[in-house]
């Protein structure tokens, strides 16, 4: 099998092209796409626990650690004590933050909106069954086990 017919191949391959692309527009605002993503997963009021956002962006806390104190020193983000337990840390948007966000989440809409404009909403349908089954079947973590047997 030839590496470009390979499941894993095709979606990697997609989503560096899409990583490039998000860069490319995150660079005109002096940022990046990680910076965006993480402006996404940060409620605009409210705050996020700093210890939710790493999980919901799929970073383990040693990047995220780095990715937070990029983003202070940018003056993206502020961290606070939480009100409720003072053992946990809130990050809140600063106006800049808040500003770069909405950017961020133009960018996403934008992309979203020329994928549903070129490709019909069966395929995108079809699209997020498929991707839904994959990840279903590697949480079932039997894929390599069933080899085995």
């Amino acid at each position: 099998m030839k590496r470009e017919e390979t499941i894993d191949f095709n979606i990697k391959a997609a989503w560096h092209a899409i990583a490039r692309m998000y860069n490319q527009q995150a660079i005109k605002y002096g940022g990046t796409m990680s910076v965006g993503f993480a402006l996404l997963n940060i409620h605009s009021q409210e705050g996020t626990p700093a210890t939710k956002i790493g999980p919901m962006m799929g970073l383990e806390t040693r990047s995220l650690t780095r990715l937070l104190r990029s983003m202070e020193e940018k003056r993206l983000i502020y961290r606070e004590s939480d009100k409720n337990d003072r053992r946990s840390v809130r990050i809140f948007l600063t106006k800049a933050g808040k500003k770069n966000k909405v950017k961020a989440k133009e960018t996403v809409l934008r992309f979203n909106e020329a994928i549903r404009d070129e490709i019909s909403e069966h395929k995108l349908n079809v699209f997020f069954e498929v991707v839904k089954d994959i990840s279903k079947l590697i949480e079932k973590n039997e894929i390599y086990e069933t080899v085995a047997r």
